[in-house]
């Protein structure tokens, strides 16, 4: 095997890890934009107390925003009685939200799009089933670590871990007073905070059973290859 061999075989290990680790993370957070997950969370942290909406509108608004966040169907402009429930400011910070996750879902597709190719590629040996495995494995495994060691920063620091969030992110404006702004009355603190923490968890949980699953296919590769 020569080095430019060598290094694509490299190259494209990292490029399996990687497109594990996005899928791993898109298949995590996607459950929790479904809207009973989202009202449940709201019953938890008081939203319909500091909205004033009763369980109908708040149902209303928050499918909606949903809907423009995830579907794209609408801009925001949800309505309560006729006057909207989102001001210009949170409208336009929640259209920089549906950026930033229809990238994370542009991403997702590519990782599949690689892993499938990279399943494809398997048929060529075990070798090369063992080299993919061990990609998937250390793929997964690097998201483990990392979302650990976020989850532990977010834990001791999380309006540092927030702030640092929405400055990476997002370069318009994200404070909102929860006294008179209806976007953090319906997603308050708590809120987020609790979902951060069901999140992290879901994550670093599928992330240590696909690099369970991963390690036993390379290994039983790798042993088809030397026999």
């Amino acid at each position: 095997m020569g080095p430019g061999t060598h290094a694509r075989r490299i190259a494209g290990g990292w490029l399996v890890g990687a497109a594990t680790a996005i899928v791993i993370l898109g298949a995590s957070i996607a459950p929790f934009l479904a809207p009973p997950v989202v009202r449940f969370e709201q019953d938890r942290t008081g939203v319909g107390a500091l909205t004033g909406y009763d369980r109908p509108e708040l149902d209303s608004v928050t499918g909606a925003i949903l809907g423009s966040l995830v579907l794209w169907q609408g801009d925001f402009d949800v309505a309560v009685n006729g006057a909207p429930a989102l001001d210009a400011a949170e409208r336009s910070h929640m259209r920089d939200v549906r950026g930033v996750f229809t990238g994370l879902w542009l991403a997702v597709i590519a990782g599949a799009v690689v892993l499938v190719i990279a399943a494809r590629s398997t048929s060529r040996g075990a070798v090369a089933r063992a080299a993919t495995w061990r990609a998937v494995r250390a793929g997964a495994r690097a998201l483990a670590v990392l979302i650990a060691v976020a989850g532990v920063f977010a834990i001791v620091a999380f309006d540092a871990a927030f702030e640092l969030f929405h400055r990476l992110l997002f370069s318009g404006n994200y404070t909102f007073d929860p006294a008179t702004d209806k976007l953090v009355q319906l997603f308050p603190e708590a809120f987020w905070s609790e979902i951060a923490i069901a999140v992290g968890g879901v994550i670093i949980v599928a992330a240590i059973a696909v690099a369970w699953f991963a390690g036993r296919r390379a290994s039983a590769a790798t042993s088809r290859a030397a026999a």
